[in-house]
């Protein structure tokens, strides 16, 4: 594509780029010495990177309802929508009353594009694309029902664990199944999923540019959310063990009945997949620089959570996993008109301080309805506790402590991390610690009872 003469004193354009289930554990440029994430972190060289990250709530939808709108939401309501599998707290459209920051943008003067593969956002009744002045939805992930034919010329033993119990080929499609039959065309990596996302932005830049600045890019790769299913080369970088068993791209939730090598494939397809990822990033960053916008264009890359990679013997994210290899996500920002460059900030932040940073930075008025805070001066508002939630439970995280309960009725679960001797949220010690167990508790209860100041970050 042709570099074009973008005047580097104008309005500034935006490109987000979003990920599904990449915590900051599988990062270069956040200490991982074995995952090869190399534009990523080419890019986190030339940002200002955020190291205490952590979304406000959790999982995909109601974290981007976070993102897109600025707005805390948690707790959350039970609205349950018709034709959407998921029933959980949080999970449903933006509210007719919510500000995005693609509407602003819009009324703002900006030719706004979304390109994503999360197909959550486009199930019936959801209205994640407002404000966009057009879309592209890539289909194909997970459950979503692209394909119903093929079902002979799929061996569902080739993709499960002996312990998982079988589906049904003739039921009612969804899963593992409807995944395969998805992808059963595609022949090169190319036609992967992530790599479509990341050519339709390419594509969409290459013919918008020159007539429709500035702009605001929204991508979202569903990516490296399950299904674990890598172009062959990536994955096998991080294979040592010779392992001739099933692909297993979702793999149990528990490694209880797994073996070493099956644990060591899973966590390999992951790997691979965010390499992959990374690579399809490099690509468009690539296209970025070639058509001159990297002097006038802002560039965040931010993941809604992460997942759990054998730690406490579990795989996959869940509501009561709410330590950090889920919660500890990445978020920077390359902003060429500032020395941001290579500084790496420290204190809380959270989903909701995205939009108004990024509207202050672009020169944007910030929506009334906005609640995060704007990080715009590169010093986090001082808080000295964050609370994440995630359906029925939430997580409060101080420097000492973190803590997980469930706050609605239902059964007990409570979990609490000393971070000066397990660093990595490893071993539960509420047992020995009951009076600051009860402590969080209390707290946790004031928060949803409405006695948590947004403004300073601490309880009443």
């Amino acid at each position: 594509m042709p570099a074009l003469a973008q005047p580097a004193n104008g309005p500034m354009n935006l490109i987000h780029i979003g990920v599904d289930t990449w915590s900051t554990h599988f990062l270069g440029c956040y200490g991982n010495q074995t995952i090869h994430t190399p534009n990523v972190d080419a890019l986190a060289a030339k940002s200002v990177v955020f190291e205490d990250a952590y979304p406000e709530v959790l999982p995909t939808i109601p974290a981007r309802r976070c993102i897109y709108t600025g707005r805390r939401i948690f707790p959350s309501e039970m609205i349950p929508q018709p034709d959407d599998q998921v029933k959980i707290r949080g999970w449903h459209q933006l509210y007719a009353e919510d500000v995005t920051i693609s509407e602003t943008l819009q009324a703002a003067g900006y030719t706004t594009a979304f390109m994503s593969d999360v197909y959550h956002q486009f199930k019936p009744n959801k209205n994640f694309h407002r404000g966009f002045d057009c879309w592209r939805y890539i289909r194909g992930q997970e459950a979503d029902r692209l394909e119903t034919g093929g079902r002979s010329r799929i061996n569902l033993a080739d993709y499960m664990h002996k312990s998982q119990p079988m589906p049904n080929p003739k039921a009612k499609l969804g899963g593992v199944l409807q995944y395969l039959l998805n992808r059963q065309n595609w022949k090169t990596a190319d036609d992967f999923l992530a790599a479509q996302v990341f050519r339709e932005a390419e594509q969409w830049l290459g013919n918008n540019v020159a007539e429709n600045s500035p702009f605001y890019l929204h991508i979202e790769s569903f990516s490296p959310h399950e299904f674990w299913d890598p172009p062959e080369e990536f994955y096998r970088q991080y294979m040592k063990s010779n392992y001739r068993g099933p692909k297993l791209i979702m793999p149990p939730n528990m490694t209880t009945n797994m073996s070493p090598v099956e644990v060591e494939h899973a966590r390999a397809l992951y790997q691979g997949l965010v390499t992959f990822v990374d690579d399809r990033i490099g690509k468009l960053l690539r296209t970025v620089e070639r058509m001159g916008l990297m002097q006038n264009t802002l560039i965040v890359f931010v993941a809604d959570h992460g997942t759990m990679m054998g730690e406490q013997n579990q795989l996959h994210k869940g509501e009561p996993r709410l330590r950090t290899q889920v919660t500890h996500v990445p978020m920077m920002i390359y902003n060429p008109r500032e020395q941001w460059a290579g500084k790496r900030i420290k204190g809380y932040v959270q989903h909701p301080d995205l939009m108004p940073t990024l509207l202050e930075t672009l020169g944007v008025a910030v929506p009334k309805r906005v609640t995060g805070d704007s990080l715009r001066s590169l010093t986090p508002p001082k808080r000295d506790t964050i609370i994440t939630g995630w359906g029925e439970h939430a997580t409060i995280r101080t420097r000492e402590w973190v803590y997980i309960g469930r706050w609605s009725p239902g059964a007990k679960f409570e979990q609490l991390y000393k971070l000066a001797n397990d660093p990595l949220e490893l071993k539960n010690v509420a047992a020995d610690h009951p009076s600051v167990v009860e402590d969080f508790r209390a707290q946790l209860k004031r928060h949803v009872d409405g006695g948590w100041s947004i403004t300073k970050g601490t309880f009443a």
